[in-house]
């Protein structure tokens, strides 16, 4: 879907203001754990979104959106930042640059007018998920944002991949890895820039992408436009927002985003006992296989019926979906759901099935299994920042 570009300028010059300024309360919802208000809030290009913080704007998908097919609209997609002060102003798609630097052979100052022009367009549906999403559930509680579910989101991304660029900036021999920063910035000295970075290889694959439209249409202001970094398969802390630079390195990525932040315990579980430090850590990396009943929330009021709708998104770290299960009775028992269409091994899964459901109250479980044969847990394990939580949480319905 085409945007004019003065349109746009004038969009961002005023959701730059705005931002600055806040925006009216509508409303509140609490989640269910411990401080768990939320005021709602409409930001710029979003429809009314929950908000954890203002500076900088941390915006919660309502969780009713993701029963609304597998792909999420832009306007509800979720919003994380690291860095007081973002995003930054002055973001123009018709001025922007981005530059391929380091362990090269050529050099590269592009625009997104090249982008386009130059290299071949590809589109991938991926998911975002921030590594915290259901944070606010941890017990014992940890330090950190308290989010509930909605800190994910599902988009067909389309640009360019990190490959193309980098084949025709010649990588040289010897290098390690690749340095992704955008044009956020700290405020303070003693704050480290956002920077992440991925293994060489992994950023030649050629699923790694530089996307400057989401769901056919520009990339709001707030999910990163002009142009973000896609890692398909890995939380959304790879995801790097208003990208200028790829650096090629010869050795690992320095970065404090990636030596001291974003790590998880370095176990196949990747917890440790509730409560203790990890020996050892290493970077945060693929998603974990996750579903969600959508259409039914705790504590929900339904009518008994043998054959409830019961309806839901699954998705993992990129195998696929190998199925989903439903028990009414808090795992004792499971019955197979079916799966809707499956957009890629990346994507969102939606899923179905009709439950039984008598008069009485019933906890409904659904869990996914991933083609690689990972299966979502029934129990939450526990890290000292409940990264990539994925237990297969009940939802408590009363049928009458």
């Amino acid at each position: 879907m085409a945007t004019n570009l003065a349109d746009r300028r004038t969009v961002l010059t005023g959701a730059a203001a705005l931002l600055a300024a806040g925006a009216a309360r509508a409303q509140s919802v609490t989640l269910p754990f411990d401080n768990g208000e939320r005021p709602i809030k409409t930001y710029p290009e979003k429809r009314p979104m929950l908000v954890l913080t203002e500076r900088p704007p941390q915006l919660e998908t309502p969780f009713e959106v993701f029963d609304h097919g597998a792909f999420t609209p832009n306007d509800a997609f979720f919003v994380r930042y690291h860095l007081a002060g973002t995003p930054p102003r002055g973001l123009d798609a018709a001025t922007h640059r981005v530059k391929v630097l380091g362990a090269v052979e050529r050099p590269l100052d592009l625009s997104l007018a090249d982008l386009r022009r130059d290299f071949p367009a590809v589109e991938i549906a991926a998911v975002n998920e921030c590594s915290g999403n259901g944070r606010g559930f941890s017990s014992p509680r940890v330090a950190g944002g308290q989010l509930g579910e909605g800190m994910m989101g599902n988009a067909r991304w389309r640009g360019v991949t990190v490959k193309a660029l980098l084949d025709r900036a010649g990588v040289k021999a010897g290098a390690h890895a690749v340095e992704f920063n955008g044009a956020d910035k700290p405020q303070l000295a003693s704050v480290a820039d956002f920077v992440k970075g991925l293994g060489v290889d992994h950023a030649r694959g050629g699923e790694v992408m530089l996307a400057y439209e989401m769901n056919g249409a520009p990339l709001p202001l707030l999910n990163g436009y002009p142009l973000r970094l896609i890692v398909p398969g890995y939380y959304g802390t790879y995801w790097v927002k208003h990208i200028t630079d790829l650096t090629v390195l010869e050795q690992e990525s320095q970065s404090y985003w990636m030596q001291k932040a974003y790590r998880i315990p370095d176990n196949d579980c990747a917890c440790v006992p509730a409560g203790t430090a990890p020996p050892a850590t290493r970077p945060i990396g693929k998603l974990n296989v996750r579903s969600f009943i959508t259409n039914l929330a705790d504590g929900q009021s339904a009518k008994a019926s043998p054959r409830t709708l019961v309806r839901g998104v699954a998705f993992d770290g990129g195998s696929g979906i190998a199925g989903v299960e439903l028990s009414t009775d808090g795992g004792k028992t499971w019955t197979p759901a079916s799966l809707g269409q499956d957009h890629g091994k990346y994507s969102f899964r939606e899923w179905s099935a009709h439950a039984p459901l008598a008069a009485g109250e019933h906890q409904l479980v659904a869990r996914a299994t991933s083609k690689a044969g990972d299966v979502q847990p029934l129990t939450a394990s526990w890290n000292p920042s409940a990264y990539m939580r994925n237990a297969a949480d009940p939802v408590r319905v009363i049928a009458a």
